[in-house]
């Protein structure tokens, strides 16, 4: 085996207060000087950030003015304000440590960042400066912001929610940290080839990422494999040693996250994955070439995809690394800033709060146990009551197949020391349960090791056990979790360790950078931008509903959103769309839960009740409509790939159906990301959050629509239900059955029960006869809803969808007065900034304090 190279030893960084005192009377005058002299100046003037720009172009790029293209200007740009960013970043940090703050560090295998420029541009207030700086230069900004890729680090909502919530973080001038992992090829690319879904890598970092700081000299060791042994320490106690068989390196790249109207830039630490040893010599030296770089194949696996197809064992295998390769390094981290304090670990908790962003992180319990235990030798009470009251967690699902479970022998195989962890934690929680309650079925409920065949371990468990607070994402959802998937922890722990923070989003990226005609019109009236960091101040838009010159203006901005939209349909798809009709958008990762298959359906259903109105009446009778559905599907989830071939097969029929013509187009947007919702947000009349009612946490995409003026019709699910009582339910289009029916349909249909409504089955009649291609394809998606019981509740819903699509029709026909609800739904949006969700996490969970000392 070849000897590993020494790891860096960090050096006069991350200073105490008391370090910083030391080590400043020691610095030479002549050196305090010079750095007072040539220390770095933020831009602050049109010449300074062009000076900055050229000055990149030449001496960072080695590019000149001849061959300065808008790649190049995109890069020289972005170093530009991240040089600015940085200056803050700096100061923000030595701000913190000075205060010896408490700080927040979020856990979330997901950031779904989008484009930083822009977002920073709005942030630091510059738009208009470097706009006018480029242009001078040769080039259009909005040329450049298109440059740049999205940062392939999430897929769904719940990465989107941890970027809102570092942006309001860094906002609300809160001290606090992101610890994710940073994917070499994100989630994957969506290509659609013959309607299906193609996966194929996101090169999103080709041309690296100007917005990160990669910090070579931060190489932490992470094993796995290995066993354990006993060993006897100086003082005659036993302790338990991990002696790992493989050993991989977690390198550190910070992304400064600056705030709005503050100088306070937070930080997203992203780990990418290295070998010990890169290259073997000798192995290369006797011909075996492949095998001379196997250990870097293997460690850059881990950091290579998100989400890796589980499907297989070495699927779950790298899945498992991933998630422990992630909390290992970011403890490590968290672990050495405090120790460097010199504090008791008894203040651990007075210092570090720790929130996991679901169950994903849920190894940090575990871990932070055994470093506690095994290498700082603190009893296991002492450091039990440290973890528990550090760690909270959020959960995303009340779906039992959504929980995450592990097999216990891969668990075991891969990390031994914390298999013994999770046992002695199970055991430990069942005594108690046992001695308060004496019910073994309860016992059985509740222990985090799942009797099963194989034994599984119960992550959602485990997360609840070893946290001091666990959230729900909205009113509904953390009500149905005390009710079903934790009920009985309510009985063991109360009601008080469960509460609700309803999700939010940033209104800086989704109001402002997004809709930036709509923001400037809001502005217009409001006297200002300050609604951005205190969204209740749009309640005062109501004012101005019955103003006929605003609701003009109004329904402008949102014409001009669905031209610009209509471009991008064109350019990704080749389908022209007519922006004077109806638009009607369900962007979200697919999912069955989520049923865009109730979507195609009934669109479907529309196609053949337009085919069978006579010609000369269609026009008179059916509203014209443009049906837009995007989004990934889990490379191993065959049914929601199938929803997406359906769903390309219809538009390829309908839209090349001329008797039809602008009544009805039916679009699949294909690789959906954050850039393409900041067009398509802004642009819908309508959108579709219509999950299976107390399957969907929360929801999210629902905010982002109706603050851009969009109106919803939905379930009475997750986040709607609050949207509902801030806009009014005159605003909403509500359908389907409640939550507290679901169960007992279900049953009904288990028995055989199903009833599938006369409209459905003439769409199932007309995919079943070939008219949308092969009907093989789609047969599971039909046997799914008539035959394996519909959990999903496609056949209960769809008579009051259909019946809701005509009330939408005959609403939308009164423009005036759905350019009032419009209007009205946004006046009401304050409640769900994320700036509100922060507010809330901080005051009732980590109590955490806001800096507002600005640097």
């Amino acid at each position: 085996m070849s000897e590993r190279p020494k790891l860096h030893r960090r050096t006069l960084t991350g200073f105490t207060p008391t370090e910083i005192k030391s080590i400043d009377t020691a610095i030479p005058a002549k050196c305090r000087e010079l750095w007072q002299k040539f220390g770095t100046q933020e831009f602050a003037t049109k010449e300074e950030f062009q000076k900055s720009f050229i000055n990149h172009v030449e001496k960072t790029l080695a590019r000149s003015l001849y061959n300065c293209d808008v790649l190049a200007a995109y890069q020289a740009t972005s170093d530009s304000i991240r040089d600015k960013l940085v200056v803050h970043w700096n100061k923000t940090q030595q701000l913190h440590t000075a205060k010896e703050a408490k700080r927040i560090y979020y856990l979330s295998l997901e950031f779904l960042m989008g484009r930083a420029l822009d977002n920073a541009l709005i942030n630091l207030n510059i738009k208009d400066l470097t706009s006018k700086g480029v242009d001078e230069l040769g080039f259009k900004l909005e040329d450049i912001i298109g440059v740049e890729p999205d940062a392939g680090l999430g897929n769904g909502g719940l990465g989107r929610l941890a970027a809102c919530f570092v942006d309001s973080l860094s906002t609300g001038n809160y001290p606090g940290w992101g610890y994710g992992l940073r994917y070499q090829y994100g989630i994957f690319a969506q290509k659609i080839v013959d309607g299906y879904q193609v996966e194929v890598p996101d090169y999103w970092l080709n041309f690296s990422n100007p917005w990160e700081i990669p910090r070579f000299e931060i190489q932490i060791p992470v094993d796995f494999y290995g066993y354990v042994s006993t060993v006897k320490t100086p003082s005659g106690g036993f302790v338990k040693q991990w002696n790992g068989g493989q050993r991989v390196l977690a390198v550190a790249y910070d992304n400064p996250i600056p705030g709005w109207d503050t100088s306070n830039v937070n930080n997203l630490r992203l780990w990418s994955a290295k070998p010990t040893t890169e290259f073997d010599f000798s192995k290369f030296n006797s011909g075996d070439y492949e095998n001379s770089v196997a250990d870097q194949q293997s460690a850059e696996s881990i950091t290579s995809v998100l989400y890796p197809n589980d499907n297989f064992y070495k699927g779950k295998e790298l899945r498992l690394k991933q998630q422990y390769f992630w909390v290992s390094a970011s403890l490590y981290d968290i672990v050495r800033r405090f120790i460097k304090s010199k504090r008791p670990w008894a203040e651990f908790p007075e210092k570090v709060a720790i929130q996991l962003n679901d169950t994903h992180p849920t190894l940090a319990i575990v871990e932070l146990q055994r470093i506690l235990i095994d290498l700082q030798n603190l009893s296991w009470e002492e450091a039990w009551d440290i973890v528990t009251k550090t760690i909270a967690y959020s959960n995303h699902t009340v779906m039992q197949e959504a929980l995450e479970k592990w097999p216990l022998e891969l668990f075991n195989n891969l990390l031994p020391r914390h298999l013994e962890i999770v046992y002695e934690i199970n055991q430990r929680f069942l005594n108690y349960v046992g001695e308060k309650f004496k019910d073994e079925d309860l016992l059985s409920r509740v222990s985090i090791i799942e009797e099963s065949s194989p034994k599984n371990i119960r992550m959602a468990h485990l997360a609840v056990i070893g946290s001091h607070k666990v959230n729900g994402v909205a009113e509904l959802h953390s009500e149905l979790i005390k009710t079903t998937i934790f009920k009985d922890f309510v009985t063991i722990y109360g009601g008080e360790k469960f509460t609700n923070v309803t999700n939010g989003i940033t209104p800086r990226r989704w109001l402002r950078q997004a809709n930036p005609k709509l923001t400037e019109l809001i502005a217009s009236k409001l006297g200002g931008y300050t609604f951005l960091k205190d969204l209740n101040e749009l309640k005062q838009l109501e004012q101005f509903v019955d103003d006929a010159d605003f609701r003009h203006q109004w329904d402008e901005v949102k014409l001009h959103n669905k031209k610009r939209l209509a471009v991008l349909v064109k350019d990704l798809t080749g389908f022209s769309v007519n922006p004077n009709v109806l638009f009607d958008i369900q962007v979200k990762r697919i999912h069955e839960y989520k049923r865009q298959q109730l979507n195609i359906f009934g669109v479907i259903w529309r196609y053949l009740q337009i085919l069978a109105t006579p010609e000369e009446e269609r026009a008179s009778k059916w509203l014209p409509r443009v049906v837009i559905i995007g989004g990934k599907a889990a490379p191993g989830y065959y049914a929601a790939k199938n929803i997406i071939k359906l769903v390309n097969s219809v538009s390829q029929v309908v839209n090349n159906d001329k008797s039809v013509g602008d009544l009805l187009k039916v679009i699949f947007i294909p690789d959906y990301n954050v850039s393409k919702a900041e067009i398509i947000c802004p642009a819908s009349d309508l959108s579709e959050h219509i999950s299976t009612a107390g399957t969907e946490a929360s929801g999210t995409s629902n905010m982002k629509f109706v603050l851009n003026g969009g109106l919803i019709i939905g379930t009475v699910d997750g986040a709607n239900v609050e949207i509902t009582r801030e806009i009014g339910e005159d605003n909403i289009f509500l359908f389907g059955n409640l939550s507290e029916e679901v169960e007992d349909i279900r049953h009904e249909h288990n028995k055989g029960t199903t009833h599938i409504p006369q409209q459905l089955e003439l769409v199932f009649n007309e995919i079943l006869s070939g008219t949308f291609g092969d009907p093989i394809v789609f047969q599971g998606l039909i046997d799914n809803v008539k035959y394996h019981g519909d959990h999903y509740l496609v056949s209960d819903d769809f008579e009051s969808y259909l019946e809701t699509q005509d009330l939408v029709d005959q609403e939308y026909k009164n423009k005036e007065e759905w350019i009032k609800k419009s209007i009205i739904s946004v006046a009401n949006m304050g409640f769900f900034s994320s700036d509100r969700c922060i507010d809330e996490y901080a005051e009732n969970i980590w109590n955490i304090e806001p800096i507002t000392d600005q640097v």
